[in-house]
């Protein structure tokens, strides 16, 4: 399946907000702020997966 530009920007976006927000999880181990990048990392996968959905019912190009 080929996506627009659109559709890859998006997704790129959000993957270097989760790779950072799981960068600190791991760096910062036990921590009160690890905890909550964690939890931000798991709630911006799910945004980017209902962003990414929504995008590809209203493309044309992708759809």
């Amino acid at each position: 399946m080929k996506n627009c530009q659109r559709f890859a920007h998006i997704k790129s976006g959000f993957e270097q907000d989760i790779r950072l927000l799981r960068i600190h999880a791991e760096r910062y181990q036990g921590s009160a702020s690890a905890k909550t990048s964690a939890t931000n990392a798991r709630s911006l996968t799910r945004n980017m997966a209902r962003a990414l959905n929504r995008h590809l019912d209203r493309c044309p190009e992708c759809g």
